[in-house]
């Protein structure tokens, strides 16, 4: 999977006030695809009172309305889920694409959230990791076999594989060590999350690369990338502003903005963007708060042509 750069962005999926704006999301998808953006990603949140799309359903509309722009998720909450559904989930929506799909996925920043699932808080690293291997022999095995604590496969058919072999790419989003260690031992690549800095981001990297080595496992095979939530705006005050209003309605926590996202002029963003290019991201996933047309426009034809 590694190899030069590629911009990606992030689908307008939060509508705070409703409704959901499915002509916008239409209009950005079809225009992202025409300005050579490489993907279009969806973040998950199933519970929640901001409205907010399943990312799975929404890369299938997607799917349908582009042609060559690759699609993923960023990230699925894996322990939420049942990896057979999931699975069958995945591979179709990498047919209804044409092979287009990345798949993003992550252990859950809260352990409180899996209780409404009927799906216990304990052991949910080791269910992560279950639920990876599960959908893996189900993609690649033509009669499944899994032997684990969660999950027990023997001989299960699933039809039809993925397009693209042995499976779609799986990355992991991830920022302690132990979740890096395990992005390199059971994914095609690792996503810094977007609530993480760049200082974070390039520590990570050096991490990574000493996983891959310790692992023997050869870096081109491994994709590195990170999601950066960014505001192009001459008025840095105004921006920031913005995005700490934005944060404070998503996450509950406006400071964030502050200490994780890039905004001012477009000098100003392309500089903080290069750092993180320059640190080993080969894939930036670009996420604007607000003004999604303006900054589809701006971030393509002001910002991406000078990195």
């Amino acid at each position: 999977m590694a190899g030069k750069l590629s911009w990606g962005i992030s689908v307008p999926q939060v509508f705070f006030d409703g409704p959901i704006d499915m002509p916008l999301i239409a209009r950005w998808a079809k225009r992202a695809e025409a300005l050579g953006y490489e993907s279009l990603w969806t973040q998950e949140a199933i519970t929640g009172g901001v409205p907010i799309l399943e990312p799975v359903t929404l890369l299938s509309y997607l799917a349908g309305i582009t042609e060559r722009v690759r699609l993923g998720t960023s990230v699925i909450v894996a322990p939420l889920r049942n990896p057979v559904q999931l699975a069958k989930s995945l591979a179709s929506l990498d047919h209804l694409s044409a092979g287009r799909l990345v798949v993003g996925l992550g252990l859950g920043g809260n352990p409180n959230d899996m209780p409404p699932f009927g799906i216990s808080p304990e052991k949910r690293v080791r269910r992560f990791t279950e639920i990876i291997e599960v959908m893996k022999a189900l993609w690649t095995q033509p009669e499944a076999h899994f032997q684990g604590e969660f999950w027990q496969l023997d001989g299960i058919k699933m039809e039809p594989k993925p397009v693209q072999k042995p499976h779609p790419p799986i990355l992991l989003g991830a920022r302690h060590n132990n979740a890096l260690k395990r992005a390199v031992r059971h994914a095609d690549g690792w996503m810094g999350a977007g609530s993480s800095t760049t200082e974070s981001f390039i520590a990570g990297v050096g991490q990574v690369k000493m996983y891959l080595e310790e692992s023997g496992r050869d870096p081109e095979s491994f994709a590195i990338s990170k999601r950066v939530y960014v505001a192009v705006d001459n008025d840095e005050k105004r921006a920031e502003g913005r995005l700490k209003e934005w944060f404070g309605r998503r996450y509950g926590n406006a400071d964030m903005a502050s200490q994780v996202s890039i905004w001012g002029s477009t000098a100003k963003v392309t500089e903080e963007l290069a750092r993180v290019t320059e640190a080993g991201a080969e894939m930036v996933l670009l996420n604007p708060a607000f003004d999604d047309m303006e900054h589809l426009e701006a971030l393509a034809q002001e910002v991406i042509p000078n990195i």
